[in-house]
C-alpha cells in the first residue's frame, strides 16, 4: 500500500521508494529507507501534505512524494 492511504496514527513499515537518485538521497537523509518503522502525525486537507515520524525526526511530506513510498501498515 501507499504512504498516502494511511491516516493519523497509523504506523507502518516502509517496503519500497520508487523515486529517482536526487528525491530518493533527500528522503535517506531524512532517516525514510527501507525497513525503517514510521507513524502518521497528520495531513492536511485532501491529504495533499503529510507529517509523519521516523526515528523520532518529524517530516513534512507533499503528496507526490508520499505516493512514492510503499509501506506495509502494522496493527
Amino acid at each position: 500500500m501507499k504512504l498516502t492511504e494511511l491516516t493519523k496514527g497509523d504506523r507502518a513499515l516502509i517496503n519500497h521508494i520508487e523515486a529517482d537518485k536526487a528525491l530518493r538521497d533527500r528522503l535517506n537523509a531524512f532517516g525514510i529507507i527501507r525497513g525503517e518503522e514510521l507513524r502518521v502525525k497528520g495531513c492536511s486537507l485532501a491529504k495533499q501534505t503529510m507529517e509523519i515520524e521516523v526515528g523520532g525526526t518529524l517530516i513534512a511530506l507533499r503528496r507526490e512524494e508520499a505516493e512514492r513510498i510503499d509501506v506495509e501498515k502494522l496493527s
